[in-house]
């Protein structure tokens, strides 16, 4: 069953009352408990005092120099005026533990450790019932020759502390029922209000709006009332801007329609790029059909038809790529990684074909950590170091090397190759784009590497770019996140 918020309120304010009472209650009666000890002990401490300065007076004015018989012979004495002194029933011992005088003969309780603590010159006490036994050490000029005991009634203690736990339930009862009463109302004027201000957003739910504030208060309450009703007005304003949102989604649909034309000019392209070694392809089965006896156009046959169609995998491969990034960013899995080593193992897992094609490396590495895929770093690194490879000049060189500056890693892969024009190099990163057709289908390009490239690091916070000069090579950026 659900309580409303009134309830919950009325409960609360009652529990809240209830506890602070009984926690009030708690802490004074134990601060009454402690003082009423507190008075006892400093009382009986006094009474122990008196004692020994007539106990020294005593011993002084007679000529015994043994404490047993002093006491054998005046302890009596000494019990009871000590007794009228204090108006307590009092008790000595001598340094045995032998009861040598009493105010008061009652019946003896076992006080046998006590005493004990006692006769080795240290207070102690105990309590048994109504009655604290109050013991302490008795001296003469220099050294204890007994103890006293005192016996303090608690009774009148115990009662005022009755009294007082009965005052405090009595005013407790009182208290809590006249804050209850005084605090129900107020608290009910506060749910009523929130009640109020609950049905004006259900009738602004149902479209319903409010002309005015609902509520005249100068608190909380009030200044919520307020928000609602311009809150309201809002809403009225945003439903009046439902037709610019409707013309914000026509413009989306507009977008959505050029994304598709581009979509279209993609399609093309791949056709195109297609077409070319497929044309190729057949040209050469066309040429093989008619004259296949010929050795001469049977080895051009085979090498072409296998250069082309190593460039129709490679278009294909790539593609799925580009589209399995576009649709499975979350199989990417990133990584802490070393670069230097990373570097240097890419590096030399490239330097064969490099040698093939007579060109030298030089690597310049230094240890920095970035948060990346290894498998899309291999091929972000294999594809600028393929492109160097394939758009380089004859004995040419490749450097490869990074740096640390301003909390980025910085990697540079330069070549000496032909370079790109100030045209192209604003291209070079769109797909099925080649500096240079005629080496794109010599070594096999596609068009789709630097895009691919691209796109691989973009999508690991990072960012490339190209510095080049026509026929005086190029040289890549690529720039990652360092971890700290």
């Amino acid at each position: 069953m659900k309580l409303s918020i009134k309830v919950k309120s009325s409960l609360f304010l009652a529990a809240l009352l209830v506890g602070t009472v009984i926690v009030l209650s708690i802490l004074v009666l134990q601060g009454i408990k402690q003082n009423q000890q507190k008075q006892t002990e400093e009382t009986l401490a006094r009474q122990s005092k008196l004692a020994n300065v007539y106990v020294k007076q005593v011993y002084l004015s007679q000529t015994l120099d043994n404490p047993q018989e002093f006491f054998k012979q005046y302890g009596r004495e000494i019990a009871r005026q000590i007794g009228i002194i204090s108006s307590l029933h009092v008790t000595i011992f001598n340094m045995s533990g032998k009861v040598v005088g009493d105010s008061l003969p009652l019946e003896s309780t076992d006080i046998g450790d006590t005493l004990s603590y006692a006769l080795k010159g240290k207070i102690a006490y105990q309590e048994k019932g109504d009655t604290l036994s109050y013991f302490a050490p008795i001296y003469n000029a220099n050294k204890q020759i007994g103890v006293v005991q005192f016996d303090y009634s608690l009774i009148n203690n115990q009662k005022f502390y009755d009294n007082t736990i009965n005052l405090f339930i009595k005013i407790g009862l009182v208290t809590t029922i006249l804050s209850f009463i005084i605090g129900y109302f107020f608290f009910n004027s506060l749910v009523m209000s929130i009640l109020k201000l609950r049905k004006v957003t259900e009738e602004i739910k149902l479209g319903n709006y409010p002309e005015r504030s609902i509520l005249s208060r100068k608190d909380e309450l009030g200044y919520l009332s307020q928000a609602i009703f311009y809150m309201s007005n809002e809403i009225q304003h945003n439903i009046k801007g439902i037709k610019q949102e409707k013309d914000n989604l026509q413009l989306a649909v507009e977008k959505l329609k050029i994304l598709e034309k581009q979509q279209k000019q993609f399609i093309g392209s791949i056709t195109h790029e297609f077409k070319t070694p497929l044309t190729v392809i057949r040209a050469y089965i066309d040429l093989l059909d008619m004259y296949s006896d010929d050795p001469k156009l049977l080895e051009e046959a085979i090498s072409n038809i296998g250069k082309e169609s190593l460039r129709l995998y490679d278009m294909v491969e790539k593609i799925l790529k580009l589209a399995e990034l576009e649709k499975y960013d979350f199989e990417i899995e990133k990584e802490a990684v070393d670069i230097k080593s990373l570097l240097e193992d890419i590096c030399s897992r490239m330097k064969g074909k490099m040698t093939k094609f007579g060109l030298a490396i030089h690597t310049n590495f230094e240890h920095a950590t970035i948060l990346i895929d290894k498998e899309s770093f291999t091929l972000i690194m294999m594809n600028l170091l393929d492109n160097a490879i394939k758009y380089n000049k004859p004995n040419g060189e490749i450097s490869v090397s990074n740096i640390v500056e301003n909390n980025q890693l910085i990697i540079n892969v330069t070549d000496t190759g032909i370079g790109i024009s100030k045209v192209a190099v604003d291209k070079i990163f769109e797909p099925f784009f080649t500096v240079n057709k005629d080496r794109s289908r010599q070594f096999g390009g596609s068009g789709l590497g630097l895009a691919l490239t691209k796109d691989l690091i973009e999508k690991q916070s990072g960012t490339i770019q190209v510095e080049s000069i026509e026929g005086s090579g190029s040289n890549f950026i690529i720039k990652f996140p360092i971890v700290k």
